[in-house]
């Protein structure tokens, strides 16, 4: 199969995401609240002439924002027209996995259950692989909770 994966660790968690659904991967400089939003709204930043919303996933996924001194790398998507910055703690490798993607086993932490498609590995570790669309969709459910 050797599909092209970005290996990253977001909310101490390992991840992996099909490079088909990155844009790029940028060190975040300003980013500006808004107002209003729900916590897994960082605010907005600005990429090359345009406007980015910077989205934790980690308060997402865990219920706690990021703390302001790790909030250093986002992974940059467009996602339905839109362009998002999604924050990661760290990158670590892009690389194609002649396995591809291997089924869920074992148990699964339950806040990653709705975000988790399946499992890759890369040297010998597992990382959860997940979909960038997918923690937007969720965004936008919570939001509107």
């Amino acid at each position: 199969m050797n599909q092209l994966y970005l290996f990253a660790t977001l909310a101490g968690t390992r991840i992996a995401v099909e490079t088909r659904e990155v844009e790029a991967v940028v060190k975040l400089t300003d980013i500006s609240p808004v107002p209003g939003m729900g916590a897994h709204v960082a605010g907005l930043s600005a990429l090359r002439s345009r406007v980015l919303t910077v989205i934790d996933v980690a308060a997402l996924v865990r219920g706690r924002p990021t703390p302001m001194e790790r909030r250093v790398f986002a992974i940059i998507a467009d996602i339905s027209g839109h362009s998002y910055g999604l924050m990661v703690d760290a990158v670590h490798d892009i690389c194609q996995v002649p396995e591809g993607e291997l089924p869920l086993r074992g148990q699964l932490d339950a806040a990653w259950a709705p975000y988790a498609r399946g499992l890759v590995e890369h040297e010998g570790q597992p990382y959860l692989l997940v979909s960038l669309s997918g923690f937007i969709e969720a965004g936008t459910v919570a939001q509107a909770a």
